[in-house]
């Protein structure tokens, strides 16, 4: 009897089993949160030193996610590893401390071996773990117990689910302070000044052209003595920004507008003011505004350059669209409501 061919893998629709499976149970221990959470959730809060936190294998590898996380949205945090802790390390560990400590068995030799010294030299001790009855929950002061979940390794062996469930319990609790801190963007932005997401929230005046590279010019000047007066160093805008008798900004006049004055044989504007021709009114951004706010005008109003003025309407910037390339492609820029709204300050 001839054997049917093997059905060929099909790695998409595993790929989505994993997924799926993964996403399942963090809905089931969304639903098994209880007060041990708001216990621990707490002790952060009152945390008056910073938060250490402790994990075995790839429990710690969830831990240094979660410090970062913390760290970036205004709790104070700091991995602490086993292994340099036995050997001096706990030294780090000040009276004003917490420490969290993650295991999924909550019996991992290694980190059993530090409750001890732990409970003498933090102020308090909380876990996040798989059950109540293990050794780990049994001592620490509180204990987010997310329960049994089911591994999605094909083998049930690596740790996969409960990682996964671990990093999210660790935005969560990051997310709960942030909400009761009332953390701030600005706040945001001053822990996180690299890399895309520092420039998106860095302000106009952080990234704006100013000084010797801004092109300024009367608007009563004609077009042809404008463009034969200006002088610019360093980086090139195409954008000539004009102003009245008292200095505010009366208009804009591009390299394209001036294009299309010779395409349509418009040569007799060129000794003409140049206020005739310019774009009056034109957008504009206060220097202390965000760079995703200003990216958000440039796409919605299809502009390539945006004048920044100050509180009397005098230019004292120009944020050109080229200055900000790959930034508009960044995740969030331009949604109306981003996943996560970090909100203003309320006043007190």
């Amino acid at each position: 009897m001839t054997a049917l061919p093997a059905e060929p893998f099909d790695r998409l629709a595993f790929a989505r089993r994993v997924l799926r499976a993964e996403a399942a149970s963090l809905d089931v221990v969304a639903g098994r949160l209880d007060d041990g959470f708001v216990a621990v959730a707490e002790a952060l809060f009152a945390c008056r030193g910073r938060v250490a936190v402790v994990g075995v294998g790839k429990s710690a590898d969830i831990g240094q996610k979660i410090v970062g996380t913390f760290n970036s949205t205004g709790t104070r945090a700091y991995v602490l590893d086993v292994t340099r802790a036995v050997h001096g390390d706990l030294g780090a560990v000040h009276p004003d401390d917490v420490a969290l400590l993650l295991s999924h068995s909550g019996e991992s030799e290694e980190l059993l071996r530090l409750l001890n010294p732990l409970k003498k030299l933090a102020s308090a001790l909380l876990a996040i773990t798989s059950s109540a009855d293990n050794t780990l929950a049994r001592f620490a002061d509180a204990a987010i117990v997310y329960g049994p979940v089911k591994e999605a390794c094909p083998l049930e062996l690596a740790p996969s689910t409960s990682t996964t469930v671990m990093l999210a319990l660790g935005d969560a609790l990051a997310f709960t302070l942030l909400e009761q801190r009332q953390f701030t963007q600005d706040e945001f932005a001053r822990f996180h000044p690299a890399g895309t997401l520092g420039r998106k929230l860095a302000s106009v005046a952080d990234c704006m052209r100013r000084g010797e590279e801004l092109r300024i010019a009367p608007e009563t000047d004609t077009v042809r003595e404008v463009f034969a007066r200006v002088r610019h160093t360093g980086r090139r805008t195409g954008a000539i920004m004009l102003v009245d008798a008292q200095g505010k900004l009366a208009g804009l006049f591009t390299d394209s507008d001036l294009a299309r004055l010779f395409e349509n044989r418009q040569d007799k504007t060129l000794d003409a003011p140049i206020s005739r021709v310019m774009t009056r009114t034109p957008v504009v951004i206060a220097p202390e505004a965000r760079v995703s706010a200003a990216l958000d005008v440039l796409k919605t109003r299809k502009i390539s350059e945006l004048p920044v003025v100050d509180s009397q309407g005098c230019p004292v910037g120009m944020l050109d669209i080229t200055d900000l390339i790959g930034l508009d492609s960044a995740t969030g820029v331009g949604e109306s409501r981003p996943p996560l709204r970090l909100r203003e300050r309320k006043s007190a």
